[in-house]
């Protein structure tokens, strides 16, 4: 199938899984992974009249942007694992960086939006599963109580929400109980009434699991293989 009959497939699967479980469609972003695909990969899914885009690494993407026409509507995402010596690269190419795992890196973002007089969204990277291999901090830790304490003073960063990767299972419904986790540990948040942070997000679910992610009241899937195909490398 083409790039757009598949995205006309995923947004009916999305329709499908909100009403199931009482909620609205609307509710849910549905964010192509470009990751690793061309930028006529992306022209397509743009055209399918996607909007929200997420990439993993900002060289790639900076290389790809360059090959790519004005995308007005384009709203780019880091989704991927952030170094702080590439946070002032990616504070300047997205709109947004979804995978925030560190304070340290939180002020070097601040830092540089700062200097581009740039308000940046960030969702917290939580590793749910505790899996050594994976970015993210890890439920009930201090350093995650730190960030969230710390919020006000970085300025430039709009705390809007969290992010997961929940460890791979066959089985999607595997991934039930750390979508869970995530949504608990948001309502928590939000009942604390921290200044200056908004929970409103809840980036959760792939190609593999999104439905599941949906009935646990995921408001952002992230799709790249159901969208573009088997992943390949540039």
């Amino acid at each position: 199938m083409s790039i757009a009959q598949n995205v006309a497939e995923v947004r009916q699967r999305i329709v499908q899984a909100a009403l199931r479980c009482g909620r609205n469609p609307a509710e849910v972003t549905l964010m192509a992974v470009s990751k690793t695909f061309p930028a006529d990969a992306i022209q397509e899914a743009y055209a399918a009249g996607l909007r929200v885009f997420g990439e993993s690494r900002v060289q790639e993407f900076t290389a790809k942007s360059a090959a790519l026409p004005d995308l007005p509507e384009a709203e780019w995402h880091m989704i991927g694992h952030l170094q702080s010596n590439k946070a002032p690269a990616a504070a300047e190419a997205f709109a947004a960086i979804d995978s925030l795992d560190s304070i340290k890196l939180a002020e070097k973002l601040n830092a540089v939006a700062e200097k581009l007089r740039k308000r940046l969204g960030v969702l917290i990277e939580v590793n749910v599963g505790g899996e050594r291999a994976k970015s993210g901090l890890p439920l009930d830790s201090d350093e995650l109580e730190k960030l969230l304490t710390s919020a006000p003073k970085f300025k430039q960063l709009a705390f809007r929400g969290l992010m997961t990767v929940p460890p791979f299972t066959e089985d999607v419904h595997g991934a039930r109980p750390y979508f869970h986790k995530l949504r608990v540990l948001r309502d928590q948040i939000v009942a604390r009434r921290l200044p200056t942070i908004q929970m409103d997000e809840l980036s959760m679910g792939m190609s593999h699991d999104f439905e599941i992610a949906i009935e646990e009241r995921s408001t952002c899937v992230r799709i790249g293989t159901a969208i573009f195909g088997q992943r390949t490398r540039l």
